[in-house]
């Protein structure tokens, strides 16, 4: 048994019954060949939940400070999460947002499944934020197609994105998969990059029900 199956079979049943999770639209997920999954950000335990209602496994970029720890928590913070499919990658600086970028690439190249928060970090306030364009560079580079999604209520199991997680039920919902085939060979065209990210973002907001702000998350937060 593979340690992510491992985990699932041990940690699904706790979490069912502390968040009660009601997936909609899981069947939008191809079964196989590489897929883009693109959703919001509302707090830490996103990246714990999503992983555990898919049937195929989901591989993210998370900061490297989650597998550093020290101690019994540090090692089994980064036992959990390298075993549900998160990579570690500085993202500090130019050089991060490229590694990230690249590491997409090299798991979809693969046929797997690549999951992504294009809003870049957690919502400040609970609205949806613009997205980054690196979702529509790896949709056009690998021609995977995106499955939005909308986690929705994570926000209210631990607000702050701090403390411990409270029980309380959670949807997360898939959209129909999106295909940008006619943008092939246009991933560096700003004007294509941006459309094809607000797309993605307009599909988010229906699933989310979230009010859209056209500005980004980061700087958001720098204003606050």
């Amino acid at each position: 048994m593979s340690r992510f199956a491992l985990i699932k079979a041990v940690l699904g049943p706790i979490m069912r019954l502390m968040f009660r999770p009601q997936v909609e639209g899981a069947e939008h997920i191809p079964g196989d060949g590489p897929v883009i999954l693109a959703g919001n950000h509302l707090t830490f335990i996103d990246s714990m939940i999503l992983p555990l209602v898919c049937d195929r496994q989901v591989f993210f970029i998370g900061k490297d400070e989650y597998v550093t720890g020290k101690g019994f928590k540090g090692r089994a913070m980064a036992w959990f999460f390298t075993g549900v499919g998160m990579i570690p990658v500085d993202r500090d600086g130019g050089r991060g947002g490229v590694a990230a970028l690249m590491t997409g690439r090299r798991i979809l190249e693969e046929g797997k499944v690549f999951g992504i928060y294009p809003e870049g970090t957690r919502s400040p306030d609970g609205r949806l934020y613009r997205g980054r364009t690196g979702i529509a560079r790896l949709t056009l580079m690998t021609g995977a197609p995106v499955v939005p999604f909308a986690m929705i209520g994570t926000d209210k199991i631990q607000p702050g994105g701090a403390g411990m997680p409270r029980p309380r039920k959670v949807t997360v919902r898939f959209g129909e998969a999106m295909e940008f085939s006619r943008y092939e060979g246009m991933d560096r065209d700003r004007y294509v990059l941006r459309a094809v990210t607000d797309s993605v973002m307009a599909e988010v907001m229906q699933l989310s029900g979230q009010e859209y702000v056209d500005m980004y998350a980061s700087k958001a937060k720098e204003a606050a």
